[in-house]
């Protein structure tokens, strides 16, 4: 009996069972008789609740700062105290898992991209169907405007399909200045390694055993498995392909960004796009 409500809930059911007046019953229980006369005033953030807890229902991943970017992008004239207090109230605090700890490692600070296309990063996250069988997906992420630049997903994903991967965004997109990857297969393959030379491209193989070295597609993967694969289940490969580029896009138009100043992926690069055009990779050669 530690609430107010809990306690006049004790102090009804001591009169009506026992039959004590209102004031030996606030005796007894040690409370004030305005305790039990108090009416509690309509809740002014109703309205507010409603919504915080309809979006993290829709972001089952988003904590408290994240959502309450959204609600300030839908208007709502509100500040990260109050939203965190409703947040907790509604018990909507996410389980975090501890990681077990792990010796010190040396950490490599990536020189800063200073625009889009200048650098990408990619790597390979595996997930599974309902039936056990499991896929790969491949991403691509742009480390200056964190944008999600590609994710495919298939059963086998080899160094040639890496290349037409890329081959297509070189359509859409343009190419970078330089990639980085790990030391898998698919990247240090011959594939791969002639096409970046045809397109004059660099390719930048971190340390083997040192992931930190690639952090911008390790963050992304984190939020990529957290928020789409680990929310979903998947029957076939078309399913899971449909979802993950629903993700993808929703990422990219909608997901305020922390370290870009919760503007999304796509305003970020916007408005770098106006404040600087994008220069023409100066390694490729005009025929």
């Amino acid at each position: 009996m530690v609430t107010p409500v809990a306690r006049k809930e004790a102090a009804g059911l001591i009169q009506n069972e026992l039959g004590l007046s209102e004031r030996r019953s606030c005796r007894v229980l040690g409370i004030g008789r305005s305790l039990l006369q108090y009416v509690p005033r309509p809740d002014r953030n109703a309205a507010l609740r409603a919504r915080l807890k309809e979006l993290a229902e829709a972001r089952r991943r988003f904590g408290s700062p994240r959502l309450h970017v959204l609600l300030k992008r839908e208007g709502w004239a509100v500040n990260h105290k109050r939203v965190e207090r409703l947040y907790r109230q509604e018990g909507l605090s996410l389980r975090r898992k501890r990681r077990r700890k792990q010796a010190s490692h040396l950490r490599v600070v990536l020189p800063s991209s200073t625009r889009i296309n200048e650098r990408w990063s990619m790597d390979f996250v595996t997930d599974s169907l309902t039936n056990g069988r499991h896929f790969r997906s491949l991403t691509i992420v742009d480390d200056h405007s964190r944008e999600s630049v590609a994710i495919e997903a298939d059963f086998s994903l080899t160094g040639e399909r890496v290349v037409r991967v890329l081959e297509r965004l070189s359509q859409t997109r343009g190419l970078p200045h330089t990639i980085t990857v790990d030391n898998g297969p698919e990247f240090a393959g011959k594939a791969l390694d002639a096409w970046a030379y045809q397109n004059h491209i660099k390719l930048h193989f971190i340390r083997p055993g040192k992931p930190v070295e690639n952090a911008y597609i390790e963050s992304f993967n984190g939020r990529y498995r957290d928020e789409c694969l680990n929310e979903n289940l998947f029957r076939t490969m078309d399913e899971a392909r449909v979802v993950i580029e629903a993700w993808r896009r929703d990422y990219n138009c909608h997901r305020p960004h922390s370290s870009l100043g919760n503007l999304t992926p796509e305003e970020y690069a916007n408005q770098d796009r106006v404040r600087q055009p994008e220069p023409r990779n100066p390694n490729l050669q005009v025929a």
